[in-house]
């Protein structure tokens, strides 16, 4: 298992989300932002929907799972 360094932008709380992976400082999950990039979104509509989030927390979702 990958420590919390190897992905500073995600956490994992059980309070949050049921302990699923969240960017950090947000209530989104790693699989949300996924789904989106899976249905076609680009990172500029994810951002626009969700202006709390950059390209680097989008980045970050991605190789967090890349290493799952």
């Amino acid at each position: 298992m990958l420590s919390p360094a190897a992905h500073p932008l995600i956490t994992i709380d059980p309070e949050i989300r049921f302990g699923r992976p969240c960017i950090i400082g947000t209530r989104i999950s790693v699989a949300d932002v996924l789904a989106w990039l899976g249905n076609g979104m680009s990172f500029s509509e994810i951002i626009s929907d969700f202006p709390e989030l950059d390209e680097e927390m989008i980045r970050a979702c991605c190789r967090y799972a890349a290493n799952r």
